[in-house]
């Protein structure tokens, strides 16, 4: 007889019906639920003659929507390579005519076409890593790089989206990693070295990032920031400067999230950060191990390749919308559950902060209420290299309230804390009518796999929430439910006609997931009850009840040890 873990959410929900109970505010209940989605097709690069890179991470500055990649290769017409390097960004040329068209810096003439006579234009010039990219290498990786001529090499990739800390300037934890191009141990092909951290601005000449000292988190650490990161109060009062503002850093482990916080005015400095104890419920000064796989000590257990925190003005919370290591192509979303305080902090009652909801700048609340359960959000159409990866959220698209209200210059009229409404051609102000209800994705697509020969582009996609339907349990900032059938459509006008993408935009009819209820998973039930663990008793029975908690735990256990 074999032993294994339960394997569908159908039996966890089964048990929980036979039973009858409820997971309380979200038994049964979400308020993500998609309209419709719409295949926008590949990013498009007329600057260059051909290019395949991969990232795909932005920000918006000064007015101005910055696109950050990981690795750049430059080739010609016919795949021969012009350039390389760690990594670049670019300008969105004008984010409200057409969505997809950039606009690179650092172009150069490269010779003609021996075929057509046409002049090749590649992003710096160089055929070695050397030059490093965008983000500058020091004199240290960029002397290892010359001695070993892409057989070894320093890479920074810049691995996430930055995260603002006024209007016009942002930071971004940036990995550092050695890349072998032929290792002896597969394993080995990349190694982490750490994170360095990088301030970004926009300027009329073009994107501008600038090293904020060499290694800010050793290898040997979690990669704080490396996930995501986000700018709220601190504990005390009211902020009144920036340097009163706390840093939150996700970082990805094996097991899951790993939270660190630290000033915003301290964060080159390693030995002031703090770090999360789910089993204390409290920041504490000793960071946890890089390879902890106890999930009661990890912020969120899970697994997490790329993705996007973020405040949401639609759903008035936090939202989490990521791609896990399923190789599946497909978006992930959670929500910050506001009638699941954790903790029992009487500041953080159910409903949010004094029971009155929350702010953008109240970041402390992703450690005073739960997450929700896992569900699926789109399922991104792959291309024939194989599964996409690099899945991201952009929400300074279609959302006027993208920079948090703190981080204008003081004195600005509430009125004017708003900044301006970008993709207009897809979805004008006036027709959406809210602030978020469209989000736009980007996820890196293989069109042809392989270590030296592998072409990626970034393809975009817009997904339209459908209204947030009535929860049974209340509590919950909602409108009338409204019955959208989930369709997927394409947009071909959003296209530039003279400009060709390296290949036709994929079609596809799969369908997303939005109208399961908030047990939806895409792993096995030990997952889920993994999801649900918390040291904190108080939020599973708060949840669940006395015995839905009870049962629930034993379900776990069962997941793992029992004989089906």
């Amino acid at each position: 007889m074999e032993i294994r873990p339960v394997r569908d959410c159908y039996t966890l929900s089964l048990l929980l019906t036979v039973c009858g109970l409820c997971f309380g505010s979200t038994c049964g209940w979400t308020p993500i639920v998609v309209k419709d989605v719409t295949q926008l097709g590949p990013q498009i690069t007329p600057d260059v003659t051909q290019v395949s890179r991969d990232g795909g991470y932005s920000v918006l500055l000064n007015g101005r929507i910055i696109w950050l990649y990981d690795d750049t290769e430059c080739l010609d017409r016919e795949g021969k390579q012009l350039s390389f390097v760690s990594n670049t960004a670019a300008y969105a040329k004008d984010a409200n005519k057409n969505i997809s068209i950039l606009l690179d810096f650092g172009v150069e003439a490269v010779g003609k076409d021996k075929k057509t006579g046409k002049t090749n234009y590649a992003i710096l010039a160089d055929t070695t890593v050397a030059t490093g990219g965008w983000i500058g290498f020091s004199r240290d990786e960029l002397d290892f790089n010359v001695r070993r001529k892409g057989i070894e090499r320093v890479a920074i990739w810049p691995g996430t989206s930055p995260t603002p800390y006024s209007t016009s300037q942002a930071l971004l934890f940036a990995p550092l990693v050695y890349v072998d191009n032929k290792p002896q141990d597969p394993s080995k092909e990349y190694q982490a070295r750490g994170m360095t951290l990088i301030s970004i601005a926009a300027s009329s000449s073009g994107p501008v990032a600038d090293r904020q000292g060499d290694l800010i988190i050793s290898g040997l650490q979690v990669p704080y920031g490396g996930f995501s990161s986000l700018l709220g109060y601190t504990d005390s009062a009211k902020p009144q400067n920036l340097d009163d503002r706390d840093a939150y850093l996700f970082g990805m482990t094996e097991a899951g999230l790993q939270l660190a916080r630290a000033n915003v005015g301290k964060l080159t400095d390693f030995s002031k950060y703090s770090f999360w104890d789910p089993t204390q419920l409290k920041f504490i000064k000793s960071p946890p191990k890089l390879d902890d796989m106890d999930y009661k000590k990890i912020y969120l257990p899970g697994t997490f390749s790329s993705g996007s925190i973020f405040y949401s003005p639609y759903f008035n919370t936090f939202l989490m919308i990521y791609f896990n290591k399923m190789v599946d192509s497909t978006f992930r979303i959670r929500f910050l559950d506001l009638n699941t305080p954790v903790g029992g902090d009487p500041v953080w009652p159910k409903q949010g902060k004094h029971g009155k909801g929350i702010a953008p700048e109240d970041v402390e609340a992703l450690v005073r209420y739960a997450w929700s359960p896992e569900q699926e959000l789109y399922k991104s159409p792959p291309a024939k290299g194989g599964f996409n990866y690099a899945g991201m959220a952009h929400p300074e698209y279609f959302n006027r309230q993208y920079f948090a209200p703190s981080l204008y210059p003081k004195g600005t009229p509430a009125s004017k804390r708003r900044n301006q409404w970008y993709g207009s051609r897809l979805v004008s102000e006036k027709d959406a009518g809210v602030d978020g209800k469209h989000l736009l994705l980007s996820w890196t697509s293989q069109l042809r796999g392989g270590f030296d020969s592998g072409m990626y582009q970034i393809e975009l996609a817009k997904v339209t929430f459908d209204t947030v339907p009535d929860n049974p349990a209340g509590n919950f900032p909602s409108a009338a439910a409204s019955s959208g059938t989930p369709t997927i459509s394409l947009a071909p006008s959003v296209h530039d006609p003279s400009v060709m993408p390296l290949v036709p935009s994929v079609s596809t009819t799969v369908s997303p997931r939005p109208s399961s209820t908030a047990l939806t998973s895409t792993g096995s039930a030990s997952r889920i009850a993994q999801q649900w663990w918390r040291p904190d008793s108080q939020v599973l029975f708060e949840r669940c009840g006395v015995l839905a908690g009870v049962l629930l735990l034993i379900i776990g256990w069962i997941s793992r040890y029992a004989v089906w």
